[in-house]
């Protein structure tokens, strides 16, 4: 690769947030080169998750630093690399991932876990490793702040090698943009984490991108019975083209939602899954699994300062808790043969696609989700 592709600037647009609940700004930022073990990707394609909504607006402190560009959920095409990196060339189709996996450190050596010692997801993270600096910076060189390590919401984003994926060229660009997070992170906790077994029960509390990506991923593992619990009354339709066979709706029941669970389950379900990002909610969620054995799964970004929900003796009855991230997939090493399964149909993205805009329409978008209109609006870029 020429060495002037590597070192030069480059000028683009990008959807920048100055405050709390401001609407972001399109405008035109400059994004340095790549460093050691950096990538620049030209994005094509992204989304918005509620996490990029609570972050938006505020709701957790560790995400308040502005300007900011955010962002996680993407794909798009290598631009130039950086000293070091070997496993990445320009061209390359790739997706983006807030979880990294650097694939030397004791985390990443590890079949137990998922997160890397050095790159794993961290919302407090808004600077490069390398030098603690910024690749984005505005026309008259003030810096601007990375998020989640991947910072979407921009024509092109540097990121960590650890958090670039390279897939299948084949793959169509605009589906596997929501690999990036919430089909990974919903899928993943039913195969990885749970690992739900064909025949079994699921209840999902929440259903949002993830927790619709719960009830797909139960579906491909031949779940005998999913429960999607939800206020939203749109949100029926929608989870029973993917796989529900059965919905609640808390605020139109007369009961607490466990007690309804049980109903439609004698005992309660042998897996739960609480997507909402609520103590009560995860509560509920708890209590719906079965007595003995039932595994609850929490994938809720919880910014409360409130502790579990629960007395340490209600473990004894032998339900168990426990959470996942980006569920459970090693990014760089697993995820290229998940992208070949989706191409596959194994698991179907089409679904969770509800608006498609021009990227200039963000603004809009960010509207669409907060009035619970939007699964995922994928942006074209």
């Amino acid at each position: 690769m020429e060495s002037s592709k590597i070192v030069r600037k480059i000028t683009c647009k990008a959807a920048v947030a100055y405050g709390p609940g401001e609407s972001l700004v399109i405008e035109e930022i400059v994004v340095d080169p790549p460093q050691k073990m950096e990538v620049r990707i030209k994005i094509l394609f992204t989304s918005i998750c509620h996490t990029d909504l609570g972050a938006w607006q505020g709701r957790n402190e560790a995400q308040k630093a502005y300007p900011r560009i955010l962002g996680h959920e993407a794909s798009g095409v290598v631009e130039s690399v950086g000293e070091g990196v070997t496993d990445l060339k320009a061209g390359d189709h790739v997706i983006p991932i807030f979880n990294g996996e650097c694939g030397h450190c004791v985390y990443c050596k590890s079949e137990n876990t998922n997160l890397c010692g050095k790159f794993r997801v961290n919302p407090f993270k808004s600077v490069m490793v390398n030098d603690g600096k910024c690749r984005f910076s505005t026309k008259d060189g003030k810096p601007i702040f990375h998020f989640l390590n991947t910072s979407t919401f921009s024509e092109y984003t540097v990121l960590d090698s650890a958090c670039v994926v390279k897939i299948d060229p084949k793959a169509p660009l605009n589906r596997m943009a929501l690999l990036s997070c919430c089909i990974s992170t919903g899928v993943g906790a039913v195969w990885n984490t749970a690992k739900v077994k064909p025949g079994s029960s699921v209840a999902v509390f929440g259903l949002g991108a993830v927790g619709l990506a719960v009830v797909e991923g139960a579906r491909a593992v031949g779940a005998s019975k999913i429960i999607g619990i939800d206020v939203n009354p749109d949100k029926l339709a929608k989870g029973q083209k993917i796989g529900l066979t059965d919905f609640i709706n808390p605020k139109l029941i007369d009961k607490p939602v466990h007690e309804k669970v049980k109903d439609v389950i004698e005992g309660g379900v042998d897996y739960s899954f609480e997507c909402a990002g609520n103590l009560d909610v995860l509560r509920e969620a708890f209590l719906s699994s079965h007595d003995g054995w039932g595994l609850t799964v929490v994938l809720g970004v919880h910014p409360s300062p409130r502790l579990l929900p629960l007395h340490p003796m209600e473990l004894f009855d032998g339900r168990k808790i426990v959470a996942s991230t980006f569920g459970d997939f090693k990014g760089k090493s697993q995820l290229p043969d998940f992208a070949k399964q989706c191409m596959d149909g194994v698991v179907k993205l089409d679904e969770f696609i509800s608006h498609e805009l021009p990227f200039e329409k963000i603004n809009d978008a960010f509207q669409l989700l907060i009035e619970g209109k939007s699964l995922r609006c994928l942006l074209h870029l």
